[in-house]
C-alpha cells in the first residue's frame, strides 16, 4: 500500500492519508503477540510442569517468582498486541483530503476509535483558504508536515502522522496543492 494516493481531475484533488494499516504496526503486532504468547506458555510451563514450548524447557524454571512474571509479561504482551491489532483493525488515523474547486468545498476525513467520535470530518470552503503552511523541524525528533490554514479555524493537519515524509516529497505535495488552491505557500 502506498503512503499516498493521489487522484486529481481539473477541479478536484483527492489524497489518500495512510493511517496505522503501515507495515511497521502489523510487524510489532505480529513480533509483541508472538513474544507474549510466548511468555505465557512459559509461565504456564512453569506452574503445571507440562512443557509447552518445542524450542526450551520453561518446566525448569520455579514457578514463584520467575514463571509467574513470565506469565505477567505474556498477558501484558497480548493486551498490547490486541490494542495494536484493534488499531491496525479500525484504520485509525487513515481517511483523505479531498479539494473540490466545483463545489467550492475542502474535506478532511480520519477514521479515529470506535464511539460517538468515529469519524472525524472537517469541511471548509476554498474561499477560506488563507494559504498552505510547511513545518520542517529536523534534529532527533524530526517532523515535516503540511497544514491547511483557515480563516477562523486553527492550522488542519493534511499529513500522516508518525513517520515523517522526505522533504522532497513534502516540497513537491505543497506546491502542487498551493498551486491547485492558488493560494500561497508559507514556511518555505
Amino acid at each position: 500500500m502506498t503512503a499516498q494516493t493521489v487522484t486529481k481531475s481539473d477541479r478536484t484533488l483527492t489524497q489518500t492519508v495512510l493511517g496505522s494499516r503501515r507495515f511497521s504496526n502489523y510487524f510489532w503486532a505480529t513480533v509483541v503477540l508472538v513474544g507474549g504468547v510466548g511468555f505465557l506458555l512459559a509461565g504456564i510451563s512453569s506452574y503445571t510442569q507440562v512443557n509447552f514450548l518445542p524450542f526450551a524447557n520453561p518446566t525448569e524454571l520455579i514457578f514463584l517468582p520467575q514463571g509467574l512474571v513470565m506469565g505477567l509479561y505474556g498477558s501484558a504482551a497480548i493486551l498490547l498486541s490486541t490494542y495494536l491489532w484493534l488499531v491496525i483493525l479500525w484504520d485509525v488515523g487513515g481517511g483523505y483530503n479531498r479539494f473540490n474547486l466545483e463545489d467550492g468545498n475542502v474535506t478532511v476525513f480520519r477514521w479515529g476509535f470506535p464511539g460517538k467520535n468515529r469519524r472525524i470530518e472537517i469541511t471548509c470552503d476554498v474561499d477560506a483558504i488563507k494559504s498552505i503552511r510547511v513545518d520542517i523541524r529536523d534534529g532527533v525528533n524530526p517532523k515535516r508536515a503540511l497544514y491547511l490554514r483557515v480563516k477562523g479555524m486553527r492550522d488542519i493537519p493534511l499529513t500522516r502522522v508518525g513517520q515523517p515524509l522526505s522533504l522532497a516529497e513534502v516540497e513537491n505535495r505543497a506546491a502542487e496543492l498551493a498551486r491547485f488552491l492558488s493560494v500561497p505557500l508559507e514556511g518555505l
